[in-house]
Order: C-alpha cells, then sequence, then structure tokens
C-alpha cells in the first residue's frame, strides 16, 4: 500500500506528516533521515489501528492543489 508524505523544510531540518492520518509525523535532519523516519510512525501507526479504521482511512481522498493570494491583502 502507498501512502503520500508532506515533507516541510526549515532551518531546524524536515518534518513530516501524511495527510489524512492525523498523529502521523516525524522529524529528520536530512531528507533521506526523515523518509526513513516518517515510514517507521507509519508502519507503527497503521499497526495500532484495527481494520475498520484502516479501511476509512485508506478511502479518504485529499488534492494538494496551489492557491494564489495576494499578500498585501493577507
Amino acid at each position: 500500500m502507498q501512502f503520500n508524505a508532506i515533507i516541510e523544510h526549515d532551518q531546524d531540518g524536515f518534518f513530516a506528516y501524511i495527510p489524512g492520518l492525523k498523529g502521523c509525523v516525524s522529524q529528520g535532519n536530512t531528507l533521506e533521515e526523515t523518509l526513513v523516519n516518517i515510514k517507521e510512525a507509519l508502519e507503527l501507526f497503521l499497526a495500532d489501528m484495527d481494520e475498520d479504521e484502516k479501511k476509512l482511512s485508506i478511502k479518504k481522498d485529499y488534492f494538494i492543489t496551489p492557491i494564489e493570494v495576494d499578500l498585501a491583502h493577507a
């Protein structure tokens, strides 16, 4: 099964989370470390879920799309 991870980078390193699985997060100092860590977090997160919870999580749809705003009005 494949999941998507959102990974953010800032001055402190990398932060990752799985959309649709609230609380499934991890971090790392490098992108590679973060990918390993989020995979482990996802495996542990799924292991703690019962079959009904897994089915509901897998069926969630989400979209990632750019939204342009004028910062002068924000």
